[in-house]
């Protein structure tokens, strides 16, 4: 990793970890008693075409032994109440402040992918995860509305992944790719002032 990124990276987590460690407290307190256990959810993610980690989150939607692929209006029915304010607010994120201090993402990258995807498509993941994913990301600021309206239309799993496939997967990709192409320290002070002045969803 670019020494600079990672110093950014560290540096980061130190300023923002005194104000979302109290957040996360009252959300986990929440959540608690509200929806019970398990509070947050770990599902895994790459890192790497071949390293995956555990990205945590809030946990936001009922529990489903066989969830897999990506969110879409397939599972807004287990989408919890609170769960769907954390995820309109982003909130359900600020767990990942956790994978920002081990190293498992920057604080500016492509949004790290499900293995299913890495897997089935390797020679856009090859290229895309050269940079390591991040908090949010060019994609993010650009994509991420238009990705949750399409997805937020579809009513199957197969439909889910066929849209994700086809619209989602290759247009974040090339927006991943400029930021590659584009990055400086200077570029990711941008990209995280746009992601603190708009909202994504």
């Amino acid at each position: 990793m670019n020494p600079l990124k990672r110093a950014f990276d560290l540096w980061t987590a130190a300023m923002i970890t005194p104000i979302v460690a109290p957040m996360i407290a009252v959300i986990a307190l929440a959540i608690l008693i509200t929806d019970g256990r398990p509070i947050f959810y770990g599902g895994e993610r790459m890192k790497s075409p071949t390293k995956g980690f555990s990205l945590w989150k809030f946990r936001s939607m009922k529990v489903d032994p066989t969830d897999s692929g990506v969110s879409g209006g397939d599972k807004s029915a287990r989408i919890t109440p609170i769960g769907r304010w954390l995820r309109k607010k982003r909130l359900d994120e600020l767990p990942q402040v956790w994978n920002l201090w081990r190293g498992d993402i920057s604080v500016v990258g492509p949004r790290p992918p499900l293995r299913q995807y890495v897997e089935r498509y390797p020679d856009i993941y090859n290229e895309v995860l050269k940079c390591r994913p991040g908090l949010t990301g060019f994609a993010t600021i650009y994509y991420s509305r238009h990705e949750y309206m399409l997805l937020g239309r579809t009513a199957s799993r197969q439909e889910t992944d066929a849209v994700y496939v086809r619209n989602c997967v290759p247009r974040k990709a090339r927006i991943d790719m400029m930021y590659q192409r584009h990055w400086s320290f200077c570029f990711d002070l941008n990209v995280v002032r746009k992601t603190l002045f708009s909202s994504a969803r």
